[in-house]
């Protein structure tokens, strides 16, 4: 752990440069902008009132979007919840309500440097296409820009298991309907994945309406929702699923340098509210 509160402390010194040099995505202090934004939003609860206001996230990837969508969209008590896919182990994101509340289980393929074990939160590694847990164990799961990688190859960022570097891009389905096995009735299911024109990067894929539809389908809610969001240079904002078709997702990792209107990932994001 010592070595993640190192690397935050220079990200933290290197925040001035980070406007002075024109705010460029995942250079030195970017972590640490979009650490602040996040924070102001979940405090002030943006999501609360409908529209983002003008600028919100501009240069910034869609977690600015999808951590407030979802801690407004949780239960003011989680009850038993699955963290599916580690988005949260994040302290300042495990310290908020109604997170803090939860009765947390985290899952994840492979280890993690990060722990927080001392907050009573329990770390599974598991495949979560088919996992250990019983029928109908949580109150709520959460699954943010995880579905999108599983079946392909995590062997780029996540886990150097070999046999994770996988060609198969409908293996979301098998998520989906694990988590509808896990899920208690009256619970809910938020998930987010990157949207805009199919298309499959290697190590992540990118979902259209059809695939949004999919997942509905195979998870076969009582009660749905689903918000679009979409990026431009003046930052993020509420969109409708006709507008964003076209979209494509900047991957700083195969695309280079980032791009002239700002973008640090996906330029659009479906976020799914599911209920049984």
């Amino acid at each position: 752990m010592l070595g993640f509160h190192i690397k935050e402390w220079a990200d933290r010194a290197a925040y001035p440069w980070y406007f002075l040099r024109g705010r460029r995505p995942w250079m030195p202090g970017y972590y640490t902008a979009r650490k602040r934004a996040i924070e102001q939003a979940l405090d002030r609860g943006l999501f609360h009132n409908g529209e983002l206001p003008t600028g919100y996230g501009a240069h910034m990837d869609e977690r600015v979007v999808e951590y407030p969508w979802v801690y407004r969209q949780l239960p003011e008590e989680p009850g038993r919840m699955l963290d599916a896919g580690s988005a949260l182990n994040y302290e300042f994101l495990l310290q908020r309500d109604p997170v803090a509340r939860a009765k947390l289980t985290i899952c994840t393929l492979a280890p993690e440097k990060r722990c927080y074990y001392y907050r009573a939160i329990s770390y599974v590694f598991d495949d979560l296409r088919h996992t250990m847990f019983r029928d109908q164990c949580f109150d709520t799961i959460v699954s943010i820009s995880t579905i999108e990688h599983v079946g392909l190859d995590n062997t780029r960022l996540y886990t150097h298991d070999a046999s994770k570097a996988e060609t198969r891009p409908d293996d979301y389905r098998s998520v989906v309907r694990e988590f509808r096995r896990l899920l208690k009735p009256g619970g809910v299911c938020l998930i987010t994945v990157p949207f805009g024109r199919a298309r499959v990067r290697g190590w992540f894929q990118v979902f259209d309406q059809t695939m949004v539809q999919d997942v509905l389908d195979h998870f076969g809610p009582q009660q749905s929702r689903v918000d679009y969001f979409a990026y431009g240079k003046e930052g993020w904002t509420r969109s409708c699923p006709e507008c964003l078709t076209d979209v494509e997702f900047y991957d700083v990792h195969q695309d280079g340098p980032p791009p002239p209107d700002g973008a640090a990932g996906a330029r659009a994001v479906a976020c799914m509210r599911l209920e049984v």
